[in-house]
C-alpha cells in the first residue's frame, strides 16, 4: 500500500506561477504597460503633423498655415510641438521595444 507524502499539502502555499507578473518560464504572462495621456498627446500631434506633410507633398497645401496663418506665433508653436512629439515618439518606441526583465 502506498503512503501519502506529508509534504503534499504544503504545495498550496506556493504561489501559482501562471497567475501573472512573473517573467520567464513557459507559462509566464507578460503584462504590457498601457499608454498614458502623456503618451497619446504626442502621438496625436505626430499624426496631425504627418497628415499636414502628406497634404504639403500631394497638393502643396499647408493646413496648419491655412488655419493659423503662415508662420504666425500659433503656427510656429504647432510646428515645434509636432517636432518635439516626433522626438518623444522615438523615446517611446525604444521604451516599448525593450525586453522585460
Amino acid at each position: 500500500m502506498a503512503t501519502m507524502n506529508p509534504n503534499m499539502s504544503e504545495r498550496r502555499h506556493i504561489p501559482d506561477r501562471r497567475a501573472g507578473g512573473h517573467h520567464g518560464g513557459a507559462n509566464a504572462v507578460i503584462t504590457a504597460k498601457r499608454m498614458t495621456a502623456a503618451d497619446w498627446i504626442p502621438m496625436l500631434l505626430l499624426a496631425i503633423g504627418g497628415i499636414n506633410w502628406g497634404l504639403v507633398g500631394l497638393f502643396n497645401f499647408d493646413l496648419v498655415a491655412t488655419l493659423f496663418g503662415e508662420m504666425s506665433g500659433l503656427s510656429r508653436i504647432i510646428y515645434i510641438a509636432v517636432g518635439l512629439s516626433a522626438l518623444y515618439s522615438l523615446y517611446l518606441s525604444s521604451r516599448m521595444s525593450r525586453k522585460p526583465h
